[in-house]
């Protein structure tokens, strides 16, 4: 266990706070416990490497011209003391998780000029390699990123040649004053959103609006093709509100009686969020349990952590009061995407809070920045089954693939990896998308400029791998 105060870690992934601690995951340590845990997560199944591209982390976007000035710089306050920085490439960037004895410098510094591309957070396919892709919300809370961008791109993605372009860029705004709490751009004519107004994890297109699954309300938006926000909707899970701490509306962790004033942990809003094949439904996945006033701790089946999937309808604009329950392999787990491949089956990232290959972890006992002292043990993509007639149950685990070791046999990788496999040893993985019957695509976040878990000084590029998996696809 271990506590760092300097840095506050990407929203998507699990925010530390000054003064909270990183839990280390505990895996079974016996064999009872690991027969047990192999029956409840289904079937281990082989993944390929077809294909891989990357997206360099110095990718930038300039903020449009109607934008007001000081969003043309971005990362002007991620100081420790949060006090602006004004000069460009001033503050060196560390890897978030290293250890406070040996930092690794990830080779970028604040601020930056323009807005960066980097940290994407969810993914929608629309078929012949181009997809849309959303950038995660600035540089790690509410309090960072003021003058980050909310804002989403069309890529496209050329496996066979190891090519990636990025089509077009938008911006979420807020002319029409549809979002009912203040904003950071509240007296701008455009309002232009922003990494301290709302985290987007999450993004799916449904004719002619983007809906954006966030995590500090969290929150549900509607917005049109260009990013202009048509609606934010309230979280209800089992029919009540549920806020986390970050909700405009909670001023403070706990109410005067002593009472718990949220129901959704920090940083633990909707990561994930699926729609349907027809169009007609959201599945919106937090990435942490809820808080369970029976128990006073997280919300639990048996000894399992599990995280709720609400439903959400697009017609009616509104929950539909149903919910199934995703149990996490690892207590501390968490998610990173979620996406269906049909009406009733879906694929969810899991992972650890993590980050470094283990083919460049340090000799034992030793803490240096050239090396991982703590690599990533635990990234997969699972395959679940839900349906409305198990609604309130459990989702079944069908089967997954592991991330930490996908088959490289005719040397696709176009970075890391060694002798025929590839691993994704990202502390965030967050994106996950279905492109054939046999095939998916799965990509990082790489927390700019706060993740180096490819190389131990080098921040994390955008990678997407497209990956062969058609026994866990087929699978029952």
């Amino acid at each position: 266990m271990r506590t760092l105060k300097s840095f506050t870690l990407k929203s998507s992934a699990l925010v530390l706070l000054a003064g909270v601690a990183l839990a280390t995951p505990v895996f079974a340590q016996d064999k009872a416990a690991a027969d047990k845990a192999a029956s409840t997560e289904g079937t281990a199944h082989p993944a390929v490497l077809v294909g891989h591209v990357v997206l360099p982390a110095a990718t930038f976007v300039a903020a449009p011209a109607d934008a007001p000035a000081d969003l043309k710089t971005s990362g002007k306050f991620t100081n420790a003391d949060r006090k602006r920085i004004d000069r460009v490439g001033s503050v060196k960037g560390v890897s978030v998780l290293s250890d406070k004895a040996a930092p690794r410098e990830t080779g970028l510094s604040l601020p930056f000029d323009g807005q960066p591309v980097q940290g994407f957070s969810g993914i929608v396919s629309e078929g012949d390699g181009r997809f849309w892709v959303l950038t995660d919300n600035g540089f790690g809370s509410k309090a960072n990123s003021p003058d980050a961008m909310l804002m989403a791109h069309r890529l496209k993605m050329d496996f066979k040649d190891g090519k990636i372009e990025r089509l077009a860029t938008i911006f979420l705004h807020d002319p029409d004053k549809k979002v009912p709490y203040s904003i950071v751009m509240e007296g701008t004519q455009k309002r232009y959103l922003t990494g301290a107004d709302f985290d987007l994890e999450s993004i799916q297109v449904a004719g002619d609006s983007i809906w954006f699954g966030e995590e500090f309300g969290p929150f549900l938006i509607e917005t049109d093709l260009s990013g202009k926000v048509k609606a934010v909707f309230e979280t209800k899970v089992d029919g009540k509100v549920a806020r986390s701490p970050d909700h405009p509306a909670v001023s403070t962790p706990s109410a005067p009686d002593g009472k718990v004033a949220f129901s959704v942990y920090r940083s633990k809003g909707f990561e994930g969020m699926a729609l349907s094949p027809d169009k007609t439904r959201l599945y919106a996945l937090l990435e942490g349990p809820v808080f369970d006033a029976a128990t006073g701790g997280k919300e639990k089946v048996g000894e399992s952590e599990v995280l709720r999937i609400v439903e959400f309808d697009i017609a009616k604009r509104d929950w539909t009061g149903r919910s199934w329950k995703y149990p996490l392999a690892v207590a501390g787990n968490a998610i990173g995407d979620f996406n269906m491949i049909d009406d009733t089956h879906a694929l969810i990232i899991e992972r650890d809070s993590l980050e470094g290959s283990r083919f460049k972890a340090c000799a034992e006992g030793k803490v240096e920045p050239t090396c991982f002292d703590k690599p990533a043990r635990f990234k997969r993509v699972y395959k679940v089954e839900f349906s409305p007639e198990t609604a309130g149950q459990l989702v079944r685990k069908v089967g997954y693939i592991d991330l930490l070791a996908i088959k490289d046999p005719n040397g696709k990788a176009r970075q890391g990896g060694t002798e025929g496999v590839l691993d994704m040893p990202f502390f965030t993985i967050e994106n996950v998308v279905m492109v054939s019957p046999t095939e998916i695509v799965v990509g990082n976040d790489n927390n700019l400029p706060y993740s180096a878990g490819r190389s131990p000084q080098k921040n994390d590029d955008n990678e997407f791998v497209l990956l062969s998996v058609p026994d866990l696809l087929k699978g029952n």
